[in-house]
């Protein structure tokens, strides 16, 4: 399926740009991709950085996306989708958010899950976020957040591929002795998780899978319209 297309992806760190990448690769689609790593160390590292003031700049960094003659956006950092204030944007091209397709799937399974982390800043947003997507499915949710302590540092530093180890061993030892379905939250996860899924057999649900299907969606939408 060709649809000639073009993605402006916002990430808050450069790993993101290859899982994109690759799972957009057998579809006719241009990714523009815009780094900032740096917002999201202030957020965190700086007291008088305001909420405010990064949600504001998040407005800025999208308009100007915007600009650059792209048919849709991406936002593939789940803090950066917490801070998107979209009543404030000035803008008309459609925001893909990395998580809502992922909250879709979570909203739909039945039995107790857990979601498992490794940025702890990213939680409280994330999950005030799906709880507010439950409740508009009218769905209710049974969840276990797990934190994977002392890892996000490492992928912020690019090293990625201890990142990726210390997620294949915490995977590995919480699935061994149970059988509650889970998932991880951040993309940044992906490839350990999608390791630890071929290694053991065990289904580990991930953002990205239902990611794509929405881009491809939305993008063949923007085609057919008027």
């Amino acid at each position: 399926m060709a649809l000639s297309k073009r993605l402006g992806c916002l990430h808050a760190h450069y790993s993101n740009i290859d899982y994109i990448e690759q799972a957009l690769a057998p579809f006719d689609i241009e990714c523009v991709h815009f780094v900032d790593p740096a917002l999201m160390h202030r957020v965190i590292s700086d007291p008088n950085f305001k909420e405010s003031d990064a949600q504001h700049k998040v407005k800025e960094q999208l308009e100007w996306i915007a600009q650059a003659n792209v048919d849709a956006i991406l936002i593939t950092c789940t803090n950066y989708v917490t801070l998107l204030r979209e009543e404030h944007l000035s803008i008309t091209v459609p925001i893909i958010k990395i998580d809502e397709p992922y909250f879709d799937v979570i909203c739909h399974r039945q039995q107790p899950q857990k979601i498992l982390f490794t940025n702890p800043a990213t939680i409280g947003g994330t999950m005030e976020r799906l709880h507010h997507h439950a409740n508009r499915l009218h769905k209710s949710l049974d969840i276990e957040v797990v934190v994977i302590d002392d890892t996000f540092d490492l992928i912020m530093q690019g090293r990625k591929e201890e990142y990726d180890q210390e997620i294949v061993k915490s995977l590995t030892h919480i699935i061994q002795d149970d059988m509650t379905p889970i998932s991880v939250a951040q993309l940044s996860m992906v490839d350990a998780a999608r390791q630890v899924e071929f290694e053991t057999s065990k289904i580990i649900m991930n953002p990205l899978t239902p990611l794509v299907a929405t881009i491809v969606r939305q993008l063949k939408a923007e085609k057919s319209a008027p």
